[in-house]
């Protein structure tokens, strides 16, 4: 809708790019709020954030890499242009690559991992909630064709030109959808770590949820890769977003056994 925030002649600001970078210091400021209410070092956590930024943003890539090979493979000369350093990659490249780093860092750090994950789970939401408002403004991660009231047509030629947005058609808003059903997931996951809870039960509520609800808004996206399995349609993403929303599940039920086991 509105991919450049300010123009300066051949430079131009993104909304994209501010609305995660806004969405990436809500993200930190919950964290680190959580952190020290969880009695966590609060200077070590935040250190353990900016890292494993830098490291989703590494994941990011290098899943949108893998993703698109073919295409890659072809255009080498891409990998390392301008559009691609713009480019927010694929989101569970992003969290898994930040989520490995992670592991490392809290062993060498001596903190204790579950209630590490779960002060991280939050803000990890409230930011992706944000950074897909960027997605909607500059056009990326589009919806496929839709005829409800609520559709939303791009006009702007800025937009097709940065993310190939299509122009003039009537397109389901999944970015609104995501922004959506992750703002839910955030607010549920605050309210959630203010009560009693095992270790790791926060997070296992945010795989749960957030990739539930993405599972579904996959149908919703217009997509270039081919299926990976040809004779089932669901995407790379959808597979991903499967797999931990069961290791979620699991995590949750095994809990309430374990639960159910000591009370009895």
């Amino acid at each position: 809708m509105f991919p450049k925030l300010i123009s300066f002649g051949g430079f131009f600001l993104p909304t994209y790019g501010l609305l995660v970078a806004a969405g990436f210091l809500a993200g930190m400021g919950l964290t680190l709020r959580l952190a020290r209410r969880a009695g966590l070092p609060v200077e070590t956590v935040g250190n353990l954030a900016v890292y494993c930024a830098l490291s989703g943003l590494a994941g990011a890539k290098l899943l949108m890499f893998v993703m698109d090979f073919p295409y890659y493979s072809e255009n080498p000369g891409r990998i390392f242009n301008f559009d691609t350093l713009l480019s927010a990659g694929v989101y569970y490249g992003g969290f898994l690559g930040a989520l490995a780093f992670a592991w490392f860092y809290i062993r060498r750090h001596r903190l204790p991992w579950w209630e590490t994950a779960d002060v991280f789970a939050p803000g990890i939401a409230l930011g992706h909630a944000i950074g897909r408002l960027g997605c909607f403004a500059a056009g990326c991660c589009w919806g496929s064709r839709c005829e409800r009231p609520w559709a939303v047509v791009f006009t702007n030629p800025d937009a097709h030109e940065l993310t190939g947005v299509p122009l003039g058609i009537p397109l389901h808003p999944a970015q609104l959808y995501e922004a959506a059903a992750t703002f839910l997931v955030a607010g549920w996951l605050y309210l959630r770590i203010r009560r009693p809870h095992a270790g790791g039960e926060i997070l296992a509520w945010y795989l749960a949820s957030y990739s539930g609800a993405r599972f579904l808004i996959e149908f919703f996206r217009h997509h270039d890769q081919p299926f990976p399995i040809a004779a089932i349609p669901l995407t790379w993403t959808q597979w991903i977003a499967a797999a931990l929303c069961a290791a979620g599940l699991a995590f949750l039920w095994r809990h309430r056994q374990r639960s159910a086991t000591a009370s009895s």
